[in-house]
């Protein structure tokens, strides 16, 4: 998939089929919106571009970071992604302005493509009324999706962050159509664990949303490749002058240097809560019956996703 982070390389596609939106968490409605798009471009011998904006819009905490999206975006199968920067001179720019210079004449939108809920401009006053009437004026043709619902319950970026902040995962998983994960970079740590005898991968997480502090069964993606693995996400209450919360994944039969490298984490299933130890004796204990118990969840309960 060919990024474009902003509009002045921008190069102007056959027939493109434009999806509009910032797409955070690739849930499943918006997974129907890019098929579509992906699959209506091949069908009429055209380009499908998706178009989002960084960072949030609504100022809101992240459900996935810039990088996490655009990989979920290029599985997919979309040919080019068009970031923008959503910053005050941007949010000025009034709605019909945004559809003519931007989506009409530099990227030639044959076909926009947006859910029922999408709103932009200036003071948010473009929604898919907007769009309608102005594929009229502009000459594109405009597909609108309804929000989709599960169990009553509109699936949307906010409700999904609030599960996973409340650590109710399965529930969160169900919505997204896939599981919760973070993608993170990994990066040197004090080696703690490494001295305890497991050596974990410290993950900086992109400002993702992450699920309560506690340790996790996961899958660790490396290389489009998926290991068994476990992870533990908190402060670290055994030792107090550790105040940031942290991540770290330890991969089961994995011995190499990835210093630097991007990880994606997925959370399976909670192991347990996290707690304070009254030593580094009792901690490594804990953590060998934790990854113990892990490997047994590994390949019969745990799904690979």
């Amino acid at each position: 998939m060919k990024i474009f982070y902003g509009l002045g390389k921008v190069k102007k596609y056959r027939r493109p089929v434009v999806a509009l939106g910032v797409f955070d968490g690739l849930h499943r409605a918006h997974r129907e919106i890019l098929e579509y798009v992906a699959k209506l471009s091949r069908q009429i011998k055209g380009r499908s571009i998706v178009v989002t904006f960084w960072p949030h819009p609504q100022k809101q905490e992240s459900l996935y970071s810039l990088e996490h999206r655009l990989r979920l975006i290029a599985e997919i199968g979309i040919d080019a992604c068009i970031v923008i920067k959503f910053n005050k001179i941007f949010s000025q720019i009034q709605a019909e302005d945004f559809v003519k210079n931007t989506l009409v004449k530099k990227i030639g939108a044959y076909y926009i493509c947006v859910g029922r809920n999408f709103r932009f401009g200036k003071n948010v006053k473009g929604d898919f009324r907007t769009l309608n009437r102005l594929s009229r004026s502009y000459d594109f043709k405009l597909k609108v999706f309804d929000v989709i619902k599960n169990n009553y319950q509109p699936i949307s970026s906010t409700y999904i962050r609030r599960l996973i902040n409340r650590g109710e995962l399965k529930s969160a998983q169900q919505l997204l159509g896939h599981p919760v994960s973070v993608l993170g970079t990994v990066i040197k740590g004090i080696s703690l664990a490494k001295r305890l005898g497991f050596p974990t991968a410290n993950i900086n997480p992109h400002h993702e949303v992450l699920p309560p502090s506690g340790v996790y069964a996961v899958k660790v993606i490396f290389n489009h490749k998926k290991l068994n693995g476990i992870c533990y996400i908190g402060k670290k209450p055994t030792f107090s002058a550790q105040k940031p919360k942290s991540v770290e994944a330890h991969i089961f039969n994995f011995n190499k240097n990835i210093y630097g490298k991007y990880l994606e984490i997925q959370f399976l299933d909670k192991v347990r809560n996290e707690k304070k130890f009254s030593s580094l004796v009792t901690l490594g204990r804990q953590v060998k019956k934790d990854i113990e118990r892990t490997q047994k969840m590994f390949p019969h309960h745990l799904s690979p996703a």
